[in-house]
């Protein structure tokens, strides 16, 4: 004990003091102190450990023995409690029973294979098939001189698998899930513009949300959504993409991941153009065929790398654990929503009047909110207070779908962590129907 109390003070006054360091850095230099609300309780945790740190010097021996005792039961505990939320929901325990689940609901076999794998599969029936494009490379290499916005166009895109199959769709002639012809329509009645759910993650047609809304609507849609994309690069795919003859356009945003792809955009030099100068274009219509190069360069790489990938997503687990990541998950304060995100709804509500279309703002919840029955509202409130400065109308999901379910987790594959499953996605775009349609 007399060793742990002489090494105890020097210790927690260097790693005070490197957190400080570190969150100075993260929060001032490489965020340029754009979320610095984010990071506020990480100042306030390293300025208490340096002050015990400096106090530990003037407490008896007695105090340093109890205080030892109530820190190291503390830390013990919240590992503890990290493994349990880390095997509660084990990813390998997870899996198992989507097989056994799948295998009872269909009399199939739950297609275990890679992405990469069933692209080579699929390779030998079309030459031309090809996968999603990972969009955050273009986030990490802003040296390019095309940002992409969306996919290969013309291919067969195998997307992913989440529901026992992997699902594929016909991409369309700017490399989005549509049928080509929708470009054509002389009047477009909604817009979609979202992340991957909005793409159509892991259903086919027609069961992804621009299929669901074509069916309920009788009417034409065009979907621009597109996997881990934040509201700056679809603010930006809506400047690129966008048709006078749009009637309303729906603007898609998931509380999971959109503030975190928006800090990572708001590093890009090329998407903050979109934001700072209303003139400023790639003109990427006329670039499809530079956009499929990149994309099938991206793919190759993909198909080279995946050993790589998954040694990273091993030391992503270990890194989460050391941080007690799902611990902080359920005891986490509200996100508040940065300022950025206000600016983005204003050009985007600007644009949508220039075009004399109708804006739509869809708030999506995740999974976590019902797994854990979160109560937190997260960047709901913000949001919503965002819109009714803009006067956009806003619709709440968590409110109009998931709320009035007995079960709200009925509308996840298997009821675990994931996209929405058909019956999610339907009753999600019954619910933007509804609530949009002005028959």
């Amino acid at each position: 004990m007399n060793l742990i109390k002489k090494f105890f003070q020097p210790s927690l006054f260097i790693s005070s003091l490197l957190l400080l360091i570190f969150t100075f850095y993260k929060s001032e230099i490489l965020h340029e102190g754009t979320i610095r609300g984010y990071y506020q309780n990480f100042y306030i945790l390293s300025a208490m450990l340096l002050f015990l740190s400096i106090l530990w010097i003037f407490i008896n021996e007695n105090l340093k023995t109890y205080f030892l005792i109530i820190f190291s039961s503390i830390i013990i505990s919240v590992y503890i409690f990290e493994v349990y939320l880390t095997f509660h929901n084990n990813n390998v325990r997870d899996l198992k029973t989507k097989f056994k689940l799948y295998k009872e609901e269909t009399g199939k076999e739950y297609d275990k294979s890679t992405s990469i794998e069933v692209l080579l599969k699929e390779r030998k029936k079309d030459k031309n098939a090809t996968m999603v494009v990972p969009f955050t490379y273009f986030l990490n290499n802003d040296d390019n001189k095309i940002f992409a916005l969306s996919g290969i166009s013309n291919s067969k895109t195998i997307f992913c698998n989440q529901n026992g199959y992997f699902s594929t769709y016909k991409s369309d002639r700017f490399g989005f899930n549509n049928p080509d012809n929708e470009w054509d329509k002389k009047e477009i009645e909604y817009l979609l513009i979202g992340d991957s759910f909005v793409q159509g993650a892991c259903v086919n047609k027609p069961d992804d949300i621009g299929s669901v809304l074509r069916s309920l609507s009788k009417k034409s849609v065009l979907n621009l959504g597109y996997a881990a994309k934040g509201p700056l690069s679809e603010y930006a795919t809506l400047r690129e993409y966008i048709r006078p003859n749009i009637k309303k356009i729906i603007w898609f945003y998931f509380e999971g991941n959109d503030l975190d792809n928006l800090k990572a955009e708001m590093k890009s030099d090329i998407l903050i153009r979109y934001l700072k100068d209303i003139n400023f274009s790639q003109n990427l219509v006329k670039k499809q065929s530079d956009i499929d190069l990149i994309g099938k360069k991206l793919v190759r790489q993909e198909e080279e790398s995946l050993a790589k990938f998954k040694d990273d997503k091993k030391i992503e687990k270990i890194i989460n654990f050391i941080k007690i990541y799902r611990t902080r998950l359920l005891f986490s304060e509200e996100t508040k929503v940065p300022s950025q995100l206000n600016e983005i709804l204003a050009l985007t509500k600007k644009l949508s009047l220039e075009n004399n279309s109708e804006l739509y703002l869809v708030y999506l919840p995740n999974y976590y909110r019902y797994r854990f029955n979160l109560k937190k509202e997260s960047s709901l409130k913000d949001l919503k207070k965002i819109a009714q400065d803009l006067e956009i109308p806003f619709i709440d999901i968590d409110k109009q779908v998931f709320r009035k379910e007995r079960d709200p987790l009925e509308l996840f594959p298997f009821k675990m962590h994931g996209h929405y499953n058909v019956l999610g996605y339907k009753k999600v775009m019954k619910a933007v129907y509804e609530l949009t349609s002005n028959d």
